[in-house]
């Protein structure tokens, strides 16, 4: 039987997995410079799928932050 601190600890790991999907997804057009700050490029305002990429890494984020703390004081 599966207590309620492997639960958490699962989802958790499931949340954080999504986290490292998303982001792959979202830096996937991007190119390799420009991850980390290179190539001088102009603003653009995200569109489309980026923007639903980045609005669902933001709550996943939080959650996972609710989730680990819930998880810590179990």
């Amino acid at each position: 039987m599966h207590t309620m601190k492997e639960f958490f600890l699962t989802f958790n790991i499931v949340v954080g997995i999504l986290i490292v999907i998303l982001i792959l997804i979202q830096g996937g057009g991007a190119g390799i410079g420009s991850a980390w700050g290179g190539s001088g490029e102009t603003f653009q305002t995200r569109r489309g799928i980026e923007k639903w990429t980045l609005k669902a890494v933001s709550i996943l984020v939080f959650v996972f932050f609710v989730v680990s703390v819930v998880n810590l004081v179990l």
